[in-house]
């Protein structure tokens, strides 16, 4: 048995790849937890995602999908966004994905928080934007994405606590605006 690690961080002796597709990746890693135990841990990456909290003119607004996902068969409301295209930065993916799903574009746009939804398990890193002021620039160039709605940011609350708002990645944000923006 390997001794404990007095750092506190898992030691990976080698990883090889169960299978590998644009979408998803699965690995498997031989690993040494802190305490001294080795085994074998999956691994699972998945493209990282940008996505979008667009508030109306005055701020009484943000946009949302209503959408239903079939992997996990959920109606919910989401925003705006998409995986990033190879070497594209996440802001960049950020507006592309806002204006081809709403056929908007934000007067300005700054950069939240970036979050990993399954951390102990999955790397897929969510960069988080909020976007401010609307103009519109085109037609809606995907047409899967849902239903687009004005939704009063005083009834998000309300969304998250009836399971409206299930989505990591929304509930990142909007808790995210809610707590440090919201008034």
């Amino acid at each position: 048995m390997e001794q404990p690690s007095k750092s506190g961080e898992w030691l990976v002796h080698g990883e090889r790849t169960i299978y590998d597709s644009e979408w998803v990746r699965l690995d498997m890693a031989d690993i040494t937890v802190p305490s001294g135990e080795r085994f074998e841990h999956h691994k699972v990456w998945l493209p990282p995602a940008a996505m979008v909290l667009l508030l109306d003119e005055d701020e009484s607004h943000v946009l949302l999908s209503y959408r239903h996902r079939f992997v996990s068969n959920v109606w919910n409301y989401e925003l705006p966004g998409g995986l990033l295209n190879d070497d594209e930065p996440a802001s960049k993916t950020a507006v592309r994905e806002l204006e081809e799903e709403t056929g908007y574009r934000a007067r300005s746009i700054e950069y939240l928080v970036t979050f990993e939804p399954m951390i102990g398990t999955v790397t897929n890193p969510h960069h988080v934007y909020l976007a401010r002021g609307v103009e519109t620039v085109g037609d809606v160039a995907e047409l899967d994405e849902g239903k687009f709605q004005w939704v009063p940011v005083s009834q998000l609350r309300n969304l998250i606590s009836t399971g409206q708002i299930v989505n990591s990645g929304t509930l990142v944000a909007v808790l995210h605006y809610l707590a440090f923006n919201a008034e």
